[in-house]
């Protein structure tokens, strides 16, 4: 504590009260109230995912204590939290005039003995925040019009780690040639046609048209937007398809199915070893360690090698079905 700034290790939501006391006596007392007062939520890590999950959270904290709420963001996400989100203004400092701020991360635990992996990803900016449900999300308005007026379907085909990827061999191409069968155009978007992750080298599916390249994440969310739907990872760009709702195909066996945001699509194989990502006892910081639990045997990855095409066929079959969707080639 010094004369103008009381500075807390708990970097959550907690409601303080103060008091401060000279010679026995009270000369200082003052309870947290947020009404009318500036106060600033900082995400400065460069997760897309975990940025666009905390987003609700931010709006409605704003909403819930009635303050003059401002955000700091990477410049990478500016544009598109400005599209998300309007009415959140976003400064590049913090000043002293700022009532409070608060510092989300995803990567730690929001208290002392609980595990961010305990619990799905959407709440964990909200029990920072001292929210405990989930809030609606925005209402993406696309800024560009369709790259195309053909039906298309955008895949992602690359993680941050290989764990995450979909590792049965030749099984994007499988998907790629079945959606062609249905006349889609199939678009990949990631940021590489090709990627060397852990160890693994990750190509785009000789199928799919190359829409790869370092293009800004707005331009990312319209392509989203204007998709029939996202097949890909747990990955940030299926958080962004998400997030512009745009229906996703989940192919995620390495997490549990109540990780990351719901979707009734969510392709997994339970009936082997999985949700590894949501063991406490694992060390997925250790880079060591692509498989923790059979790593260098024949059951290495398991979770993303026994997920076949036919199950991720089935997935987008549903799809098709429950949204009334009519592919070009039955049109």
């Amino acid at each position: 504590i010094s004369d103008t700034r009381l500075i807390s290790v708990e970097q959550y939501y907690i409601p303080w009260q103060i008091e401060v006391f000279s010679n026995n006596k009270k000369v200082f007392s003052h309870t947290l109230n947020f009404e009318g007062q500036p106060v600033c939520i900082t995400y400065t890590e460069d997760t897309l995912g975990d940025m666009l999950v905390s987003l609700p959270f931010i709006r409605e904290f704003k909403k819930i204590h009635r303050c003059e709420l401002s955000i700091c963001v990477q410049d990478i996400y500016r544009e598109l939290v400005s599209s998300l989100y309007p009415d959140i203004p976003q400064r590049e400092w913090i000043d002293f005039k700022t009532y409070a701020t608060y510092s989300l991360r995803m990567i730690r635990s929001p208290f002392p003995g609980m595990d961010v992996r305990n619990m799905p990803m959407e709440l964990n900016a909200g029990i920072q925040l001292g929210i405990n449900y989930l809030p609606p999300k925005a209402d993406f308005k696309p800024t560009e019009p369709p790259v195309t007026n053909d039906p298309y379907v955008c895949i992602a085909v690359q993680a941050s780690a290989n764990r995450k990827a979909w590792r049965w061999s030749g099984g994007w191409d499988v998907v790629v040639n079945y959606l062609k069968s249905l006349g889609y155009r199939v678009f990949c978007i990631d940021k590489n046609s090709w990627a060397n992750n852990d160890g693994a080298t990750v190509i785009m599916p000789e199928g799919a048209e190359d829409f790869t390249g370092d293009h800004s994440l707005i331009e990312r969310a319209n392509m989203l937007y204007h998709a029939q739907f996202f097949i890909g990872l747990g990955s940030g760009l299926a958080w962004l398809a998400d997030a512009v709702a745009c229906p996703v195909v989940l192919i995620a066996g390495f997490s549990q199915d109540w990780c990351e945001f719901y979707t009734p699509y969510r392709v997994a194989n339970r009936f082997v070893c999985n949700g590894c990502f949501n063991d406490i006892r694992v060390n997925f910081l250790s880079k060591e360690k692509r498989c923790p639990y059979h790593q260098d045997t024949p059951r290495e990855l398991e979770c993303q090698k026994k997920i076949s095409p036919r199950m991720v066929i089935n997935a987008i079959e549903r799809l098709i079905i429950d949204r009334g969707l009519l592919p070009p080639a039955l049109a």
